[in-house]
Order: C-alpha cells, then structure tokens, then sequence
C-alpha cells in the first residue's frame, strides 16, 4: 500500500486497524524487494551449517536441538541489524516520515507496527527451520516441550535485537551506522553476562552492579528457556527489554519530530 493510499484511508480507522495497516505495509515492503526471500536464505543455510558441521548435530547421539539453538544469538547478532536498519532510517533518507507523521496516528502506533513487521517476518524465518525439528523426531524421541520452549526463547531474543535495532534506525539517516551500532549494543547485551565481563567488574564495582549487569545478560535469559526452564521471569526481561526499546525509539523519533 502507498504512502499516499495509507492517507487517504487512515481517517477512518480505529487505532488497531491503523496498526494492522501500517503492519501489512511494512510486512509487504520486506517482500517487494528480494531482502526478505535473501535473509530467509541466509538464515535456513547459516543454520543448517552450524547445526550440522559446526554444532556435530550427528556425532552427538542426543535427541535434542541444542546444536540449532546454541548458534542463534551469534546468527541474530549480524543478521537481525540488516532487518532493522531500513525501519526507520529509510523512511528519514526518503522523507517520507514527516509524511508519516502527519497521519492521524500516534508514533507509538508506527512504532508498534513496524517493530512487528520485523519480528513477525523473524518469526517466519524460524517457522520454516521445521525441517530440522522433523529430522531429530525421526532419528530420536526428543522433549518437544524443551524444543517448543527453545523456539519460544529464540523468538523473544529476536526480538529484543529487533527493538534495539529499530531505535538506532530511528536516531540516524544512515542504515549502515544503524547497522553497526545495532550489531555493537547486541553485542554488548549478549555478553554481558560472561565472567570475561564481570570479572572486569569485580573487584571494584559493587555486588548489586555486578548482578545487574548479569541480570541484562540476553544470552543467560535465553540459556535458561532454550533447556526447557520456561520461567515466568525471563519471559518479563524479555518484554520489558522490548519494551524499554520501543519506548525509546517513540521519545528518539518525537525528538527528531521536532528539529
């Protein structure tokens, strides 16, 4: 749908549809271009690789996927920033958000709607890596509540690299600095949690700075619900994080609103 159609048949929605049309537009825009079909590519090849060879998914003997699911954050950390450096800085480039800006919308909406685009099309990726879950179904008799539950942790770690990449889009024109920037403060959170890390704390840091830089540890969140410990709690950090993200891309985009 065009800028120009979004315009004219914005007026009469209600603030859901306006999300769910926003939605489809940003979910479209991926598949009008060959990024969403290459990225798919990418990511079902890449995972395939490092589950088979890297991960010795057969030398193993376990009926499990933790050789899958080991490899996504590092997948996550370089693919998930070309996803969500287009979302906004794109639009900035083009000029086409201060078009956007003057729909009768909120920026949370916009937000919202373009945040799920990504995510949902992540979520597509790792939909279609079935294969694999079919695979160690034939060969064994693995836990698919673990597996499900690791599925889940994947998708909500996705995310959260989509809600960090999407407000570093939002604060530059530039896709490849948001690209950069993005893959840097992932990295930062995916390490956060090693001892390389907080031994570089310890010593002179307090011990409530120490757990909290742990606690941000997007790695140990994932750890915990990829082997089947589906704790409430990390399920929170994951949408809080999330939603600490957008949050900021929404305060980011009201202040380039206003230069």
């Amino acid at each position: 749908m065009s800028q120009e159609s979004v315009v004219a048949t914005s007026a009469s929605l209600s603030p859901s549809s306006m999300i769910g049309m926003l939605f489809k537009r940003e979910f479209r825009s991926y598949f009008s271009t060959p990024l969403a079909l290459v990225f798919i590519v990418i990511f079902l090849v890449m995972s395939g690789i490092f589950t088979f060879y890297l991960g010795n998914f057969y030398e193993r003997n376990q009926a499990d996927l933790m050789a899958f699911f080991s490899f996504h954050p590092w997948l996550y950390l370089f693919l998930v920033p070309a996803i969500a450096m287009r979302t906004w800085a794109e639009e900035r480039r083009s000029g086409t958000l201060e078009l956007l800006m003057t729909l009768p919308i909120t920026i949370w909406q916009a937000v919202l709607a373009k945040f799920l685009a990504a995510w949902v099309l992540l979520g597509l990726s790792l939909v279609l890596t079935f294969p694999i879950w079919f695979t160690v179904n034939y060969l064994g008799e693995p836990d698919n509540g673990v597996i499900v539950a690791a599925y889940l942790g994947s998708w909500l770690m996705s995310g959260a690299f989509v809600a960090i990449g999407t407000c570093l889009s939002a604060a530059t024109r530039s896709q490849v600095v948001a690209f950069i920037l993005t893959i840097v403060i992932c990295f930062v959170f995916v390490l956060a949690g090693f001892p390389m890390v907080l031994d570089a704390f310890s010593g002179w840091a307090p011990q409530w700075l120490i757990d909290a830089v742990a606690y941000m540890s997007l790695m140990a969140h994932f750890d915990a619900i990829s082997k089947g410990l589906l704790d409430v709690r990390d399920v929170f950090f994951f949408v809080s994080f999330i939603a600490a993200w957008l949050i900021a891309t929404a305060i980011v985009l009201d202040l380039k609103k206003a230069e």
